[in-house]
């Protein structure tokens, strides 16, 4: 019996009457309304194991901005596929840059490897296009690019501009070496025959700071057309020039004279045509006409000391051997000669003897025929002694620029040549314009010689003296003149009147001329008579011969008719 069992026995003799409840209580009690919240958060659970089975790595972007990004919100996507959200975004320690927390997908752990390329892909305008216009609707993201690399890495230092080539994309890269970047930038297009084949992607100063070097990508299959003798120009802006053919004007496209770009080609005639391997070396030329020429070989340093003034002559001015460009002035320096208490202008320039071509090797090989060193001093040795000279000229009558020629002068007074000096000096003459000036100076100083002053005053005494003596000519001569010519014309009229036909001179004059000519007549006939008969100056005259008598033919008998003789 139970103790609610024996209190309610001992209560029942004070109320019989009344029935007693029997009370029954259990263990336990349950409700179904605890059910939910349990399934809730089985739910809840299964959802946090499977997100932390499907969670990828975190990695940290380094970026120098946050625009346009948003934590939860911005994708990180590859080809346009999203492989993770931007977590978090906070200030780094020094506040110099922001750093992004990303959580990669499971799928995408790959791109937590060395290698690995992030960027903010925005809107972004420029000279080499536009990229990123899809964004103007969908909002910024994060671009990524996955390495070749396996070795895994959470840290990244983000681009601030797009990459120019993705990994993995066909083609070769090549690096150029140039004294200077010019208007070429990241995105610049690469030209094959003025069609487009690649891009520059990179671009850096030289570890000595005396060049730059860039890097670019030709696409495959063209980049089989860069060989081991391609040869690289900065195509540029506009090449205009000016020759016997007229004017000539080369460029590759508006964009490539507004943005810059890089050309290629081989060069003309026989030539290494192997294809050039990954990250092959070349060296970036200014022009096509630069680029095209034959190799200029090792440069030599020449030096050159001009007496007389070098105004138009600066670095870079073309040094040319007979009209051949072989080399550009590099220096013009002042300098100062106690002896003689003048300012100098010493001029340095490089040369490249192998411009000269055969001229050259034929010197080469005469020299290594009598013994003699190749080397460029002293093959400039006998070139000095027959009148080589280096000489400023003017190379452009509009601007006054001026050019080095080494040419030979005739009659040039011999100098001392030093072969062994360092540097090599190359004796000058003055310019041709120089000597024009020294000239003119000459004819001037004579010209002030001359004593116009006295001339002057002589030269109006001379003329107020043939004014009085042209006065008096009009005065009293011309009147007399007049008058005397008057007497001639009487004179002359007297003598036509004396000389008509009808006049006793005119008959008397006729009778005279046939006289004379009947005189003339009979003198022909006796030269002709003593040419024949010379004796007859001794002689005499023969008499006539008497004349012969003529024989008369006998009479012709008469012949009767009909008959026939």
């Amino acid at each position: 019996m139970t103790d609610e069992q024996q209190g309610a026995a001992e209560a029942a003799p004070e109320h019989p009457e009344l029935p007693q409840p029997v009370v029954t209580r259990r263990r336990f009690n349950a409700s179904l309304i605890w059910l939910v919240p349990a399934l809730a958060a089985l739910v809840a659970l299964s959802l946090v194991v499977n997100a932390w089975l499907q969670a990828g790595p975190q990695i940290t972007i380094s970026l120098q901005s946050a625009e346009g990004l948003d934590p939860g919100k911005t994708p990180v996507k590859y080809k346009s596929v999203v492989i993770g959200r931007v977590h978090k975004i906070r200030l780094s320690g020094d506040r110099s840059h922001v750093l992004v927390t990303v959580a990669l997908e499971k799928s995408a752990e790959g791109f937590a490897t060395k290698g690995t390329r992030y960027w903010v892909v925005r809107p972004r305008i420029g000279l080499g296009g536009v990229s990123g216009i899809d964004t103007l609707l969908s909002g910024a993201f994060i671009g990524a690019d996955v390495g070749e690399s396996d070795e895994p890495e959470y840290d990244f230092k983000g681009l601030e501009t797009p990459p120019a080539v993705n990994h993995g994309a066909p083609g070769r890269s090549y690096t150029l070496h140039s004294d200077d970047l010019g208007s070429l930038d990241i995105g610049s297009p690469v030209y094959y025959r003025h069609i487009q084949v690649g891009r520059v992607v990179s671009y850096q100063l030289d570890p000595d700071g005396k060049g730059v070097s860039l890097g670019i990508f030709v696409d495959g299959p063209n980049d089989r057309f860069v060989t081991a003798s391609t040869r690289f120009w900065n195509a540029s802006g506009v090449d205009l020039s000016i020759g016997a053919g007229g004017l000539k004007l080369n460029t590759q496209s508006l964009a490539t004279v507004l943005a810059g770009g890089v050309a290629f080609q081989d060069p003309p005639g026989p030539h290494d045509s192997t294809p050039a391997a990954e990250h092959t070396s070349y060296r970036l030329y200014g022009d096509q006409a630069t680029a095209m020429a034959p190799p200029d070989g090792e440069p030599r340093y020449i030096r050159m000391r001009f007496e007389q003034s070098v105004r138009g002559l600066a670095a870079g001015s073309p040094v040319e051997f007979l009209g051949i460009d072989i080399g550009k002035v590099v220096s013009v320096k002042l300098d100062y000669d106690p002896k003689t208490q003048r300012f100098p202008v010493i001029v340095g320039a490089l040369v490249y003897p192998q411009r000269l071509g055969g001229a050259y090797q034929k010197l080469e090989t005469l020299a290594r025929s009598r013994g003699e060193n190749p080397d460029l001093a002293q093959l400039m040795g006998p070139l000095v002694a027959h009148g080589l000279r280096a000489q400023a000229r003017i190379g452009n009558l509009l601007t006054g620029q001026l050019y080095v020629a080494l040419d030979f002068v005739p009659h040039a007074p011999k100098v001392a040549f030093d072969p062994n000096a360092k540097p090599l000096t190359v004796p000058t003459v003055p310019g041709s314009f120089d000597k024009l000036q020294e000239q003119l100076a000459e004819i001037v100083a004579k010209i002030d010689k001359v004593p116009f002053d006295s001339i002057g005053r002589n030269l109006d005494q001379t003329l107020a003296a043939l004014h009085a003596t042209l006065t008096q000519v009009n005065g009293k001569t011309l009147p007399e003149v007049s008058s005397t010519l008057h007497g001639v014309r009487k004179t002359m009229g007297t003598a036509n009147d004396a000389l008509s036909g009808d006049s006793p001179l005119q008959q008397n004059l006729d009778g005279t001329l046939q006289e004379l000519q009947r005189m003339a007549r009979s003198l022909r006939v006796l030269t002709d008579y003593l040419g024949s008969h010379p004796e007859a100056l001794i002689r005499g005259r023969r008499p006539d011969p008497k004349p012969t008598p003529v024989a008369t033919p006998p009479p012709v008998p008469a012949t009767p008719s009909g008959s026939k003789p």
